[in-house]
């Protein structure tokens, strides 16, 4: 008896992709390499000694001067000892009762007194003399 059915032929080229034991094996392979770098990463921080306490680290110094009567509240609160209030009150004094003609003025600002004055003092620019001073003359000629 003959069939009229034919078995079909397995396909004898290579295959495309993987199969599921393949798959298996690549992922344990990359899991291995992973965990070996990791292992690798440990041993070199172990080596180089321990992390750096932000506490023990040693703190930044920034040298930087301010010109009291250009300066906006912000940069006066990066003085020690000004906070946002009297930053505030600093460029509301040089607004209403005009500019800074000394150090000595910002005493008139509610909440500076002569040790706050002594702290910050390092950090201000030398205010010029008025004479030094250019201005624009917006009068036409």
């Amino acid at each position: 008896m003959t069939h009229d059915r034919e078995q079909p032929e397995a396909d004898t080229s290579a295959r495309q992709g993987f199969d599921r034991r393949d798959q298996f094996w690549v992922a344990v392979l990359i899991v291995v390499v992973l965990l070996g770098l990791g292992a690798h990463m440990l041993v070199l921080r172990w080596e180089s000694g321990r992390l750096v306490d932000l506490d023990e680290a040693e703190p930044w110094t920034v040298e930087y001067q301010i010109d009291v009567n250009e300066a906006d509240w912000t940069e006066f609160m990066m003085l020690p000892g000004v906070g946002e209030t009297i930053a505030k009150r600093m460029v509301t004094s040089r607004e209403s009762e005009g500019r800074f003609t000394c150090h000595e003025d910002l005493l008139r600002v509610s909440g500076i007194g002569p040790r706050t004055l002594q702290r910050i003092r390092p950090f201000l620019l030398p205010i010029p003399a008025e004479q030094n001073v250019a201005t624009l003359d917006r009068q036409a000629p």
